[in-house]
């Protein structure tokens, strides 16, 4: 069983989010303790257009994450907060990958819907390239490998 999803999805999920509202969050202090606020509103108008932003922004791009994705030849093991899923590669309908995006994604839809619903979003574990147009190679092998499951069950 090899593991196909980053290593750093525990990072994006968890602690940039953290990192991110913890600073927001100090910056409104010290900004109404130092009394910057009462001169300035501006102070604590930013903040809260950049919690609001970074909210819709980490939901729609990192929260809908699973947590760990592992190819098991013809299934693929999914876990996400301690459950866990097994996805047949014939179940799969679509494998598409998203390029230019930060973290990268993988998103399964499913023809029957699991544990975790009819899409399932995860960020493919990758290696360094300057090349800012290659293609994964977790998805590309995913999508051949579920086009000859899709083959093999119409036979």
């Amino acid at each position: 069983m090899t593991k196909i999803s980053s290593k750093l999805t525990y990072w994006n999920k968890r602690l940039f989010p953290l990192l991110w509202f913890g600073f927001l969050a100090v910056f409104v202090v010290i900004t109404i303790v130092t009394g910057a606020v009462a001169k300035d509103p501006v102070f604590l108008i930013v903040p809260c257009v950049m919690a609001v932003f970074g909210y819709f922004v980490m939901r729609r791009l990192v929260w809908d994450l699973v947590d760990e994705v592992y190819d098991d030849g013809d299934y693929l093991l999914i876990k996400n907060r301690g459950d866990e899923v097994r996805v047949a590669l014939g179940n799969i309908i679509n494998v598409s990958a998203t390029t230019f995006m930060n973290p990268p994604r993988i998103v399964l839809r499913l023809r029957e819907p699991s544990k975790f619903g009819s899409e399932i979003a995860f960020s493919p574990a990758s290696r360094f390239t300057l090349n800012p147009f290659a293609k994964s190679p977790v998805a590309e092998d995913l999508i051949l490998r579920v086009d000859r499951a899709r083959a093999d069950r119409a036979a």
